[in-house]
């Protein structure tokens, strides 16, 4: 009886201690750990390519010092540079290698107006009114032509078939330089496409977004004496004042995940004087690029009812139109695993003490710092209420993105305090983690086109197998100088 009591009392640990032993252990991928320790060497390289930009802190189509660093340093590591394309000075795609697959990646560097800010925890501008790098786009182009280099490192030491390409993207904020380079065919024989964005958390959903089409409306009437000749005169701001109501009207009868947004940007000089000239800008978002395009048609409608019902006359111009991301999650999956393999960041006692400064600026509820370091649970019904031109790239070629943390749990984008640490070791650090996890991804199909085939036909049957591209800004020209005086 003692002997039958003392074994059962074992027979937890030996349960547990069997439970341990069949537990299989996952062996290390050699190509996988070739690329994060290629990377780990070059961090210093690409530091200061990240910095560089951050000072640079050029506005849209005007990055000509960031687009310009990044080249140099894809042509010193055997890229070959086509500059200049789809009508855009500072766009570009580098190349490597010949056959296929062939794997892009997407390098933005544009920064944004006013957000001029030194590296540290309190607002303090380097030059008053300045661009600064709010959406940390210096460590996007940074960390994409680092995992490009690092791909073509491993495919050199293998000498294995497959191309790169790294696509300089111009004027994402706002720009839509993306879109044109789409509309010029240049992602038409890419088999996928590889992006991240900075963000203060870690993830690699199957996400979604906003489809969004911007534009102008113009009315031309007559002008006369308010007062003494009324009659005579027709109101170009009576016609813009006739089509909002319209469109608000309109709001009940669309569908609940829409965005209208609209401004009257001119709509007359003097009271006394009858508008002969008015102009409101509408903004439309759906999460689906196809209903927004019958909600957009419905919109051109009021307007057009708004010159019967005024007898005035109107103009329209598309001024950006963006598609929503199309998730995969043949290749999110792939890219989760490499990001859980990666992890987050972990701050050091004066990264802690500098964000714990900085978050005591943040209004509102502040997460903890943790955030940092922990990566979100997959998820395939991921979406944010914004819009991307990496929208358009997404309807064309399977692409596969993720968020890392760059900024300080609950820093808003677009603001001096992600501006801060665009320019600092947290920022810096971080960006090594995605240059891995993208390099990592990009051996992944690399290594088993089989991914490659199924993320192709996931996208064919998402899209549609009749769907044609067609850019929502037509034939638009580049807007070069949109971000010009400011």
């Amino acid at each position: 009886m003692k002997i039958l009591f003392s074994i059962l009392l074992l027979l937890p640990a030996v349960a547990s201690i069997a439970q341990t032993e069949v537990k299989p252990k996952i062996k290390p991928d050699p190509d996988k750990q070739f690329v994060q320790t290629d990377l780990d060497q070059r961090f210093g390289q690409f530091r200061s390519v990240a910095r560089d930009i951050w000072g640079y802190a050029e506005l849209g189509y005007l990055e000509t010092k960031s687009t310009a660093r990044l080249q140099d340093e894809l042509k010193k590591e055997g890229f070959t540079i086509e500059t200049g394309v789809a009508e855009i000075p500072t766009a570009f795609v580098a190349t490597f290698g010949s056959g296929e697959p062939v794997i892009g990646i997407l390098a933005e560097f544009d920064a944004l107006p006013g957000l001029s800010q030194d590296t540290v925890p309190v607002k303090k501008p380097l030059i008053e009114g300045r661009p600064g790098h709010g959406c940390g786009h210096n460590l996007f182009g940074a960390a994409s032509t680092a995992a490009a280099v690092a791909m073509k490192d491993w495919l050199v030491k293998n000498k294995r078939p497959g191309t790169i390409k790294v696509f300089g993207t111009p004027a994402e904020e706002s720009g839509g330089g993306k879109v044109y380079m789409v509309r010029a065919g240049l992602f038409d024989k890419v088999d996928a496409v590889l992006h991240w964005h900075p963000a203060d958390h870690n993830q690699a959903n199957a996400e979604t977004c906003l489809a969004f089409k911007q534009g102008k409306f113009r009315f031309y009437g007559q002008s006369a004496h308010a007062a003494a000749m009324p009659d005579a005169g027709r109101s170009a701001l009576d016609a813009v004042e006739s089509m909002d109501f319209m469109v608000n009207m309109m709001r009940e009868h669309v569908p609940p995940d829409t965005r209208i947004q609209y401004v009257i940007t001119q709509g007359g000089l003097a009271a006394n004087v009858v508008p002969d000239f008015a102009e409101v800008e509408y903004i439309i978002r759906h999460p689906d690029v196809r209903m927004l395009e019958k909600i957009w048609d419905r919109v051109v409608k009021c307007a057009e009812g708004a010159t019967m019902g005024t007898e005035t006359t109107m103009k329209y111009e598309v001024i950006s139109g963006l598609y929503n991301l199309m998730p995969l999650e043949t290749l999110s999956k792939v890219m989760y695993s490499n990001l859980e393999s990666v992890g987050g960041l972990k701050y050091s006692q004066a990264e802690t003490a500098f964000a714990k400064q900085l978050q005591s600026s943040f209004i509102g509820k502040v997460p903890d710092l943790s955030q940092a370091e922990k990566v979100e649970p997959y998820s395939n019904k991921a979406y944010f209420p914004a819009s991307s031109d990496v929208g358009d790239i997404s309807w064309v070629v399977p692409s596969v993105g993720l968020g890392v943390a760059t900024w300080v749990p609950g820093a808003p984008a677009h603001s001096w305090q992600s501006t801060s640490t665009g320019g600092m070791s947290i920022g810096f650090k971080a960006m090594l983690n995605a240059s891995k996890v993208l390099s990592m991804t990009g051996v992944d199909l690399f290594k088993n086109p089989e991914i490659i085939k199924k993320a192709k036909a996931e996208l064919e049957q998402k899209r549609g197998a009749d769907f044609k591209y067609r850019a929502l800004v037509g034939d638009r020209k580049p807007p070069l100088d949109y971000r010009k005086g400011l």
